[in-house]
C-alpha cells in the first residue's frame, strides 16, 4: 500500500470514528467540537485529493463559522440532548440502513480509487479543459477557467442560491421569537483578556489580507470568490467574538451588509449585460477587450469573482450577526 493511499485510508477511518462518536454523544458541546474535528479532517482529505479550493471553504465554513453558530445555539437551549424513546428509533434506523445500503450498492459502479483510467482522466473533455483552456482563457488555474468562464451561467446560479438562502435565513431570524428575560445571557467580551485581545488584533489584518490574496490569486492557484468570501467573513466573526457584537456592528454595520448582499449578484449580472452591450454574448468576457481576448477574460473573471466574494462574505457575516444578536436582545 502506497503512502498516499495509507494517508487517505487513515483520514477516512478518523472520519468514520468521529461520526460514530457524534451519534453516541448526548453532550451537545462535545458533539459540536467533534463536528468541527470532522470538518477539519475532511479539509485535510480534500487537500490530499488536490481539491484545495474545497478545502479552503470546508475549513472556513465547517470548522469556523458553523462551529460558532452551533455554540450560539447551545447558548439558547439545553446542553444535553433529550433521550429519544427506543420505539421511535426503529423508523430512523430503517431509513439509515436503507440509504446506506443504497449508497454501498451504488459504490460498486465507481472506478477503483486512484485508478489512472477513470472517466475523469480518460474522457476527451478533460484534455479539452486542460489544454485548450490555456489558449481560450489564458490563465493557469483550470478550475477558475471552468467555474468562472466555461460554466459562468452555472456559477451565477450558485450565487443566486446563496443570495436566496441568505435572505430567507435573515427573514426567519427577523421574525423569530426573542428569548425571554430570564433566558438572556450576558455577553462575554473576550477583549477583557489581554492575550486574546492582542493576538486577535495581530491576526485580523493577516486574515483579511489572506482573503484578498485568495480572491486575486484565484487565476493562478487555489482560491476564488467563494473561498475569499468565507475567509473574509471569518475575520469579522473573530472580531465579534473578541470585541463583542456591538463593536463588530460599528465596524461593519448591519445596514451595509444588507446592501452588499444583492450588490454581488447585481455586479455579476452587470458584467454579463455589459458583454451584451459590447456586442458579445452574456458572460462572454472576450467582448471586454476584443483586441486581446485574454485580457478580457482576466478582467471578466476578476469582476465576477469579486462579485461572488462580496455576496458570500455579506451573507455569512449578516447571518452570524443576526443569529448572535438574538441572545443579546432585551
Amino acid at each position: 500500500m502506497s503512502t498516499f493511499v495509507l494517508m487517505n485510508v487513515s483520514l477516512f477511518a478518523i472520519l468514520i470514528a468521529t461520526a460514530l462518536a457524534i451519534t453516541r454523544l448526548r453532550a451537545l458541546y462535545e458533539a459540536t467540537m467533534l463536528t468541527a474535528l470532522f470538518s477539519l479532517v475532511s479539509a485535510s482529505l480534500f487537500v490530499l485529493l488536490d481539491a484545495v479550493d474545497v478545502a479552503f471553504t470546508e475549513a472556513a465554513v465547517g470548522v469556523g463559522i458553523s462551529t460558532v453558530l452551533f455554540l450560539g445555539v447551545l447558548a439558547l437551549t439545553r446542553s444535553r440532548e433529550a433521550v429519544t424513546p427506543r420505539h421511535r428509533l426503529w423508523p430512523a434506523g430503517f431509513v439509515v440502513l436503507l440509504a446506506g445500503g443504497t449508497l454501498i450498492y451504488a459504490v460498486q459502479d465507481l472506478p477503483s480509487f486512484g485508478a489512472a483510467d477513470t472517466p475523469v482522466q480518460a474522457h476527451p473533455v478533460t484534455e479539452t479543459y486542460l489544454e485548450e483552456s490555456q489558449h481560450d482563457i489564458g490563465i493557469p488555474n483550470t478550475v477558475t477557467s471552468v467555474l468562472a468562464s466555461y460554466r459562468g451561467y452555472d456559477t451565477l446560479g450558485e450565487l443566486v442560491v446563496i443570495f436566496t438562502a441568505g435572505v430567507a435565513v435573515l427573514m426567519l431570524l427577523a421574525h423569530a421569537p426573542r428569548p425571554r428575560e430570564h433566558l438572556v445571557h450576558r455577553e462575554l467580551i473576550l477583549a477583557d483578556y489581554r492575550i486574546v485581545r492582542v493576538i486577535s488584533k495581530i491576526l485580523m489584518p493577516f486574515i483579511l489580507v489572506f482573503a484578498f490574496y485568495v480572491l486575486f490569486h484565484g487565476d493562478y492557484g487555489p482560491g476564488g470568490g467563494f473561498q475569499a468570501g468565507v475567509i473574509f467573513a471569518s475575520g469579522f466573526v473573530l472580531y465579534a467574538l473578541v470585541f463583542g457584537l456591538d463593536g463588530a456592528r460599528q465596524v461593519l454595520p448591519q445596514s451595509v451588509l444588507l446592501w452588499l448582499i444583492p450588490l454581488g449578484v447585481l455586479l455579476y449580472v452587470g458584467v454579463g449585460v455589459a458583454n451584451m452591450l459590447l456586442g458579445g454574448a452574456f458572460l462572454d468576457y472576450n467582448s471586454l477587450n476584443p483586441g486581446d481576448p485574454e485580457v478580457g477574460q482576466h478582467a471578466g473573471i476578476l469582476l465576477v469573482e469579486t462579485a461572488i466574494g462580496i455576496t458570500v462574505a455579506a451573507v455569512m457575516a449578516a447571518v452570524f450577526f443576526s443569529f448572535a444578536g438574538r441572545r443579546l436582545s432585551r
